[in-house]
């Protein structure tokens, strides 16, 4: 197995907070450093996972001259551990904004907030109320108004009990995805808290989370994972909700985009917008 965390170049480590959130900072390469009013980037991921799901981003980040964060929630990753059963929605939103401010203090400006599939979810709700350089949504959780609008079709089983395990990932390959990226994956992968979890596609709540999208006043881009055609109307249903520039990557699946064979192509796209981003 190949665990990509291995390959990583060095990092400025920090704890921050109550609940000892890890985060990673990489600077971006100084001979290729974009412009010094451009923001920093700040990287949330989704359920069960952390900063280590984005592994394969942080080369390229860095080369691009990005100063690029990895946060981990609490209970996440190298974060302390915490009692899931007791987690809320909120929690996990006050965990992002603390390294939203600690950023934006030491950069004099408001970072660009990336978003992973329930990371996405919390990312857009706090640019509800927080000052963002930018929101990038990456196959993000929908809220309760893109839902009310394209239902999922075959909803899930409820979710029982205070937490969720981690997902087992049987499969040996997806579409996008080898058998060193799933086992990466199965490495890492680690359980939930079933009160945030219940939020996320919303048929496990009985209203999901509302997001207001003309509250989400910065510049922002949906990336999504396209299998079917419900994939592509959530995908620009999300955008035109949160009034976002729109992505859709047919022949992708929802965690290929970070670790699959094609994650490049979300990289490239990114960072593409992140250029175009007013100075």
């Amino acid at each position: 197995m190949s665990d990509y965390t291995h390959d990583l170049p060095a990092a400025d480590t920090c704890h921050l907070g109550p609940h000892d959130l890890f985060v990673e900072k990489y600077a971006g390469d100084t001979a290729r450093a974009r412009h010094p009013g451009h923001p920093p980037v700040l990287f949330v991921h989704g359920a069960f996972t952390g900063s280590w799901m984005w592994a394969k981003y942080v080369r390229h980040l860095s080369a691009h001259g990005v100063d690029a964060f990895y946060m981990n929630l609490r209970g996440h990753y190298r974060s302390r551990s915490v009692d899931f059963s007791s987690i809320v929605f909120s929690d996990y939103l006050d965990d992002i904004r603390l390294v939203v401010e600690t950023v934006t203090s030491d950069y004099d400006i408001p970072p660009v907030l990336v978003g992973f599939s329930m990371g996405g979810l919390l990312c857009m709700k706090l640019a509800e109320d927080v000052p963002l350089s930018g929101l990038v949504l990456i196959d993000s959780s929908i809220c309760t108004e893109v839902h009310s609008i394209l239902p999922y079709k075959n909803p899930p089983p409820t979710i029982v009990g205070p937490i969720v395990p981690a997902p087992i990932r049987s499969e040996a390959t997806t579409i996008d995805e080898t058998e060193d990226d799933i086992a990466f994956q199965r490495k890492y992968l680690s359980m939930e808290a079933a009160n945030v979890y219940r939020n996320l596609a919303c048929p496990y709540g009985e209203t999901g989370i509302s997001v207001r999208g003309d509250a989400v006043s910065c510049p922002s881009l949906v990336i999504s994972a396209i299998a079917s055609e419900d994939d592509e109307l959530r995908g620009r249903a999300l955008a035109q909700h949160t009034g976002s520039d729109y992505i859709g990557l047919r022949g992708t699946t929802h965690t290929g985009l970070l670790v699959g064979s094609r994650y490049g192509e979300v990289v490239s796209r990114l960072l593409a917008w992140l250029d175009a981003l007013p100075n």
